[in-house]
């Protein structure tokens, strides 16, 4: 992935993530240093959090990435897959209500989520959630539509 510019963020941006990261994942971040990295082949901008890409920028929106949702773990805006799903989720695969164990009710249909497995509770992938969280569990039809995942380039991006 190129690099087409990296500069610290204002506090003004450096206040906006916080408070959207607070407001909508319960994560507290306690950093030093925030690096806006733009990508030229991504949809995506990382932002580096004391030099860990742990935020991205989707659609402008900042949003934990999967390593800073492994490293921040969130209290909201997370769905939980079962074993049987973990493969897909993790190859970029859209998330289907058969796969879903637990949901967050408070989720709105068109949030950004965090899938984590069930197991010991790892990120595997941030999706947007097609329906709301009431309406995940059941047996057919795609409910988030993954937008990142571990292993994809971002997940495997360093500076």
């Amino acid at each position: 992935m190129k690099i087409s510019s990296r500069h610290h963020l204002r506090s003004d941006a450096v206040a906006e993530i916080e408070d959207a990261l607070s407001e909508g994942l319960g994560v507290e971040l306690d950093a030093d240093t925030y690096e806006l990295v733009e990508l030229e082949d991504s949809t995506f901008d990382v932002v580096l959090v004391d030099g860990e890409p742990d935020v991205l920028y989707y659609e402008g929106e900042p949003f934990l990435s999967v390593r800073g949702a492994n490293s921040h773990a969130p209290e909201e805006g997370v769905v939980t897959v079962d074993a049987g799903a973990v493969s897909f989720v993790s190859g970029g695969a859209d998330v289907m209500r058969p796969g879903i164990t637990e949901t967050d009710d408070d989720i709105e249909a068109d949030d950004l989520v965090v899938i984590v497995e069930e197991s010991h509770g790892k990120a595997l992938a941030v999706g947007r959630a097609l329906v709301d969280g009431d309406e995940m569990l059941g047996d057919s039809g795609k409910v988030i539509e993954s937008l990142h995942h571990v292993g994809d380039d971002v997940y495997e991006f360093s500076v």
